[in-house]
C-alpha cells in the first residue's frame, strides 16, 4: 500500500488560544491510549473549560515546562510536552507524546520530539528522558528510531501499580 503524503503540519508551542483544540485532543489521547497518560478520559472530560485554558497558558511560555502540539491548521494531531526533572539538572523530561492514528508513520513523532529537544538545549538541559510503558513495543521501536536507548530502569507505572515502565534516554 503506497502512503499518500498527508498536508504539510506545523509544530509548535501551545499558545493560549490552542485550549479548546487542546482539550479536544487530550481527550482522544486518552480515549486512544489510555494506559499511557496520568489520567482517565472521565477525569479529563469533567474537568472544566477554564482549567485547560489555564494549563495552556501556563505551559505556552518559560523554561521549566512546555507543551508542543502538530497542528495542520484544524483539528490538532500530536502533542508532546517536557518538563525540567527536578532532581536531575540538565535532564527534561518528555511526556504526553501523542500522535493520532492517522499520522503514525509520518514523521511527525519525530518532529514532536525534536521541538521538545531544541527547547530543551534552550533551556540549558542537554538530555532527554522518557519512560514507556514495558511490553508497548511499537513505542520502543519509534522512540530508538529517534535516537533514544533503553537504560535497563525499570518504575512502577504511575497509575496501574501492577505495570512496569521502561526508561529511555538520548541527547537533547
Amino acid at each position: 500500500m503506497m502512503r499518500v503524503p498527508a498536508e504539510p503540519v506545523a509544530v509548535r508551542r501551545v499558545r493560549p488560544e490552542d485550549a479548546a483544540r487542546m482539550r479536544a485532543l487530550r481527550l482522544e489521547m486518552l480515549a486512544d491510549a489510555p494506559l499511557a497518560f496520568l489520567e482517565t478520559l472521565a477525569e479529563a472530560a469533567a474537568r472544566p473549560h477554564e482549567a485547560y485554558r489555564a494549563r495552556i497558558a501556563a505551559v505556552s511560555t518559560g523554561d521549566r515546562t512546555a507543551q508542543f502540539v502538530a497542528d495542520p491548521g484544524g483539528r490538532l494531531v500530536g502533542h508532546a510536552g517536557g518538563i525540567a526533572a527536578p532532581a536531575e539538572p540538565g535532564l527534561t523530561v518528555v511526556y504526553a507524546v501523542y500522535v493520532t492514528p492517522a499520522r503514525r508513520g509520518s514523521g511527525l513523532l519525530g518532529d514532536l520530539v525534536e521541538a521538545v529537544a531544541d527547547w530543551s538545549r534552550a533551556s540549558g538541559r542537554p538530555e532527554l528522558m522518557l519512560e514507556v510503558v514495558v511490553g508497548n513495543d511499537r513505542a520502543v521501536r519509534a522512540y530508538r528510531r529517534l535516537g533514544f536507548t533503553d537504560t535497563g530502569v525499570r518504575v512502577p507505572h504511575p497509575t496501574v501499580p501492577a505495570l512496569r515502565e521502561l526508561q529511555m534516554r538520548r541527547a537533547a
